[in-house]
């Protein structure tokens, strides 16, 4: 298992990395219009994230479930960490799949185009904090 944690914690850790870093520069090279809002890295980087986002929730899960499991009514940093992780990818999560499935679907137009481009930017700008959080610490723990 410490095998597969550290590898999927060096994937956590590039993917956070790779979208933190296409967050800053594709307004640099992306010319953005109606047809064509955003640039077509993401079409690649959103299946990705998917997956990254799941993975997350189970190893943030897991370490969640170890440190209430580890008893004591104290709050330590790893409780808080754990927690703040585990909850934040949920909502993040959330946000993620309702975005990226109102975007597969063109029929769904509950809501407007800047309301969509202002949520991508929020998980663009949470999700690498989180997965590079969640990476770290499965480097660390297995140190």
């Amino acid at each position: 298992m410490d095998i597969i944690k550290r590898i999927v914690g060096i994937i956590l850790v590039i993917v956070a990395v790779v979208v933190a870093l296409h967050t800053i520069v594709e307004p640099l090279y992306h010319a953005t219009s109606d047809a064509q809002p955003y640039a077509p890295l993401w079409n690649i980087l959103d299946p990705i994230m998917a997956v990254a986002i799941v993975l997350t929730v189970i190893f943030a899960y897991i370490r969640k479930r170890d440190v209430d499991g580890s008893g004591g009514a104290t709050i330590t940093r790893e409780f808080l960490g754990a927690n703040i992780v585990f909850y934040g990818i949920i909502f993040v999560g959330i946000m993620f799949f309702w975005n990226w499935f109102n975007q597969l679907n063109p029929a769904y137009a509950t809501v407007g185009t800047d309301v969509v481009s202002m949520t991508w930017i929020i998980i663009d700008a949470a999700l690498p904090l989180l997965l590079g959080a969640m990476g770290i610490s499965m480097l660390k723990s297995d140190a």
